[in-house]
């Protein structure tokens, strides 16, 4: 691949992240507060968000298998946008719960891939400038940030159902450029079951279990932020101003992950990630001034930003060529699908029990087991090199 081919690859990779986290913008601070709105309970709108997360868990490990068996990611990929964009359109008609669940399983079905499948582009197209991946991911960062800000005003403004013409607006736009991706195809030097055999091993294992934790704690945070700061008694436009403000640590950091990770290693940013988590859970316990919020938000530099990037680059690490959207795949699975899922259903069973602020507190201390964990993994892995 060619200097030039290579900067056209990116801007179009870059504008894929830019669209696909501007509906991440829309969705995550607000489709459950639109849910809360249609009087859904805590259980029910838990049981939605798990469901989305069930789907990230099946449908990325299915097409990513068919991708890197067949070498066919790029038909998957602009498929899969297309078709979800389209089950989409099913959430204008109805705003009974169980119609809304079956559409949000056949809409998972198809969108659920996408990111991992994203990931794996950027890589291949990265090659040896991999480190440099916070740059391109930023993008992602950077729509989110405007989305955020924007859409809280106008939210405050009109009214919440807003939300549904302007996802399916952004994925249209996203599947319609999704064309343009590059078709990169990897040169088969062994058998697929073969290299998609070093998933299992303790290192990649005990990695994905920690990471799971981190997901789980950050379950009280994806479902709830937003119902928990609207029942302190802030608006929309605050709302929006929180999750931007996270978005802008986190950009912050992601522009300069090269620069960090030059200086730290991998191991140790993911480790620093948990303990970080833990802290900021912990201070939501307590924060019910907007000074405070506000400040508690910028950890979001640490807590995403910095796990999100090192997680990427270290399952890349452990994969083989031949495996790169399985592995991808993998970890989003676990950490996206499995980890969110079992976070929300905890979060919307307990929530309506023990409010908001008791499930920041359980979450910190998930973290902080994941981070334990992870750093004692480290150790013997040490120890083990040492000794042979």
């Amino acid at each position: 691949m060619n200097k030039d081919s290579r900067s056209s690859f990116k801007l179009v990779v870059g504008s894929q992240y830019f669209l696909y986290f501007g509906v991440m913008g829309i969705f995550l601070p607000y489709f459950n507060l639109y849910c809360y709105h249609l009087d859904f309970s805590g259980l029910q709108i838990g049981t939605m968000s798990a469901i989305r997360s069930v789907a990230l868990i099946l449908f990325p490990l299915i097409w990513g298998a068919l991708a890197d068996r067949f070498q066919i990611r790029r038909p998957i990929y602009i498929l899969c946008n297309f078709i979800s964009t389209a089950i989409w359109v099913f959430f204008f008609y109805t705003t009974d719960f169980l119609a809304m669940l079956v559409i949000t399983v056949f809409y998972g079905m198809f969108y659920a891939p996408i990111i991992s499948f994203l990931e794996a582009f950027t890589m291949d197209i990265l090659g040896t400038e991999k480190k440099s991946y916070g740059r391109i991911r930023g993008w992602g960062s950077m729509a989110f940030i405007m989305t955020v800000i924007v859409l809280g005003r106008i939210i405050d403004l009109y009214s919440i159902e807003i939300i549904l013409i302007l996802i399916f607006a952004v994925s249209l736009t996203q599947a319609l450029i999704s064309a343009k991706i590059p078709d990169i195809r990897i040169k088969k030097q062994a058998p697929f079951t073969l290299k998609a055999k070093v998933l299992l091993k303790r290192r990649v294992t005990v990695f994905l279990f920690c990471a799971f934790l981190m997901l789980v704690s950050h379950g009280t945070y994806y479902g709830f932020f937003s119902i928990h700061l609207e029942n302190l008694g802030y608006d929309n436009t605050f709302i929006g101003i929180a999750w931007a403000l996270a978005s802008i640590a986190e950009i912050l950091v992601m522009i300069k992950s090269d620069s960090i990770f030059r200086r730290f290693s991998l191991e140790n940013v993911l480790v620093f990630s948990f303990m970080v988590a833990a802290v900021r859970w912990f201070a939501l316990f307590f924060a019910t001034s907007p000074a405070v919020i506000l400040f508690l938000q910028i950890f979001h530099a640490v807590t995403y930003g910095t796990f999100h990037v090192a997680s990427i680059l270290y399952i890349d690490s452990l994969t083989p060529d031949e495996t790169k959207t399985l592995g991808q795949a993998v970890n989003n699975a676990v950490t996206y699908g499995l980890g969110l899922m079992v976070g929300f259903f905890i979060n919307g069973y307990l929530f309506e029990i023990m409010g908001s602020f008791a499930l920041f507190m359980i979450s910190s201390l998930i973290a902080l087991a994941g981070g334990v964990l992870l750093k004692c993994s480290q150790m013997v892995d040490h120890r083990l090199a040492k000794r042979f």
